[in-house]
């Protein structure tokens, strides 16, 4: 408990950052040392400046914030681990920049494992939305923790999806853990509280300012074998993900949209820079030389059930994922219109075919 307490003292000085913390830790050895160290030793330490030791020179106080840290979290449920603990994800202390400290609330088993990142646009599109829920799955059924940050659109599906077949899923927050955000995500912060694991380097009641999310980006990269970027326009904080995986050496992954999509665009680009393109949860399994954990050639918005009435698969088969209209379908089935419309129900409800304005109907897997 007392090195946990050095970890997370010198965590909490202001102005230090996670570089000006690895670069005194690695000049003294170790956080205690640093938080013994006189002010003339810390101002000899390369590449640390004036400005960053302002709350070093007594280290009474930090120990004091650290202490009531500890304790506030412990009351809430959750707990700090540093690097080199057994919960510490073992690629993201390989990162050129680990958080020294990681405050987590819920499985922390989930972070020992395989990790997968799956990101994308907040304002995601249906295709985009359904795409990362089946992905994750898929994916999450072949005991892979899918990592994402929690936003609107693509994240939220991709915890969705794990959550739906009782797998493993990590949320990587820009803010404390006890702050909910967006709010609109309540539920399934509180379903990934309960059933999966919520991940932060910033201590309780910190807010959600813009600076923390490429901060928290690098987090998702770092402990992910591999990022899949779903969906995402050209200038993105996805791109950004996509891009901090690629620096730490690891594999990344887009999933194809349509070629006139503004937000698809980012995707697109990645897969002309060589990212490897996901057509199936197998694709990303084969990468991760998980393959044969789930039923190969499951595209990823496929449902692992078709419908069995000739009638319903026909129709199905008229459909493609460019729309048409109620009335051209009938016209090409032959069938009653009472009939199509009838088949066309049971078709949206088990999400087979998505009805779009104006009564255009377009098949989604």
């Amino acid at each position: 408990m007392a090195e946990i307490l050095d970890w997370v003292s010198l965590a909490l000085a202001p102005g230090l950052g996670v570089v000006g913390y690895w670069r005194l830790v690695d000049h003294f050895g170790g956080p205690d040392r640093v938080l013994s160290a006189s002010r003339a030793e810390l101002l000899r330490t390369p590449g640390i400046k004036a400005s960053q030791i302002e709350a070093l020179g007594q280290a009474g106080p930090l120990y004091q914030r650290g202490e009531s840290e500890l304790m506030r979290l412990a009351g809430f449920g959750g707990q700090a681990i540093v690097l080199g603990d057994a919960f510490y994800p073992e690629l993201l202390a390989k990162i050129s920049d680990p958080p020294p400290v990681l405050y987590i609330y819920g499985r922390a088993e989930l972070l020992c494992g395989c990790c997968l990142g799956i990101v994308g646009s907040r304002a995601a599109s249906s295709y985009g939305r359904r795409v990362a829920f089946s992905l994750a799955e898929h994916i999450a059924r072949a005991s892979v923790t899918i990592v994402s940050g929690l936003a609107l659109g693509v994240d939220v599906e991709a915890h969705r999806g794990a959550l739906s077949v009782a797998g493993g899923t990590a949320a990587v927050l820009g803010c404390g853990l006890d702050v909910v955000y967006p709010q609109r995500n309540a539920k399934i912060f509180r379903r990934i509280r309960d059933e999966g694991v919520l991940v932060s380097e910033y201590p309780l009641s910190t807010p959600p300012e813009g600076f923390r999310f490429p901060a928290r980006n690098r987090i998702i990269a770092g402990m992910s074998q591999g990022v899949v970027v779903v969906e995402a326009a050209k200038k993105s904080g996805s791109l950004i993900t996509a891009q901090l995986a690629i620096d730490e050496g690891r594999d990344v992954f887009a999933v194809p949209g349509q070629v006139d999509s503004f937000k698809s665009e980012g995707t697109h680009w990645l897969l002309k820079q060589g990212a490897k393109l996901v057509q199936t949860a197998e694709d990303v399994l084969e990468e991760l030389r998980l393959e044969g954990m789930v039923e190969k050639g499951i595209p990823a918005g496929a449902a692992a059930f078709l419908p069995v009435e000739p009638d319903a698969l026909m129709l199905l088969d008229r459909l493609d994922s460019v729309a048409c209209s109620r009335d051209e379908l009938i016209v090409q089935s032959g069938l009653p219109p009472g009939r199509v419309n009838e088949l066309l129900l049971l078709l949206e409800l088990d999400e087979f075919v998505e009805v779009l304005p104006g009564d255009e109907l377009r098949r989604i897997r």
